[in-house]
């Protein structure tokens, strides 16, 4: 299967560190997700992934089950089939709830969730469409939610690295793991 419309490195070709990374991959998932295995043609691929992973897995201000909301209703808007399909299943798996990803990825602006999530998600499709509109005012919802300055950088900065991460992966054409539709 064709997994990116660039070369994927072979496994002899991969630094020491992708190798273990790519070990913790399959031990704990069962299989390496696409995305690595077309990311480490890229020396930066651990760069971007210790971030991504901070960003997404760590500890933050924003619960698990926000930040992956705000990747879903992002990747649907910007039609990333891999980012879609995987955080759909991320965010399924955290909730419980089957409902909630396929509205957020179909039509974000209608699926039902609590306030400070559709506030997180509001600013997630500001920053998506209309960045370059952003204004004070756009982050009072945000306040009125109970965040805190800290917490909405982090907002900020997941809203970022989505539409960025999109980007990339639409642009080479990195397909989902069949795992993640399972």
């Amino acid at each position: 299967m064709v997994i990116s419309w660039l070369r994927v490195p072979e496994e002899k070709e991969l630094a020491p560190e992708v190798r273990e990374l790519f070990a913790r991959f399959q031990e704990k998932m069962g299989f390496v997700p696409n995305v690595a295995r077309a990311f480490a043609l890229s020396p930066r691929f651990l760069l971007w992934f210790r971030y991504y992973d901070a960003l997404m897995r760590g500890e933050g201000l924003l619960s698990r089950e926000e930040r992956e909301a705000m990747a879903v209703a992002i990747s649907g808007e910007n039609r990333c089939e891999y980012c879609v399909a995987s955080h759909k299943r991320y965010l399924e798996d955290l909730t419980g709830d089957p409902v909630l990803p396929e509205v957020l990825a179909a039509n974000p602006r209608r699926a039902e969730m609590p306030s400070r999530m559709r506030a997180l998600v509001e600013l997630a499709l500001k920053i998506t469409h209309e960045h370059y509109a952003m204004t004070e005012g756009d982050l009072a919802p945000l306040r009125e939610a109970g965040l805190s300055d800290e917490a909405i950088l982090e907002a900020v900065e997941v809203a970022a690295m989505f539409n960025f991460t999109n980007r990339l992966l639409n642009a080479v054409g990195i397909k989902p793991n069949p795992e993640y539709y399972a």
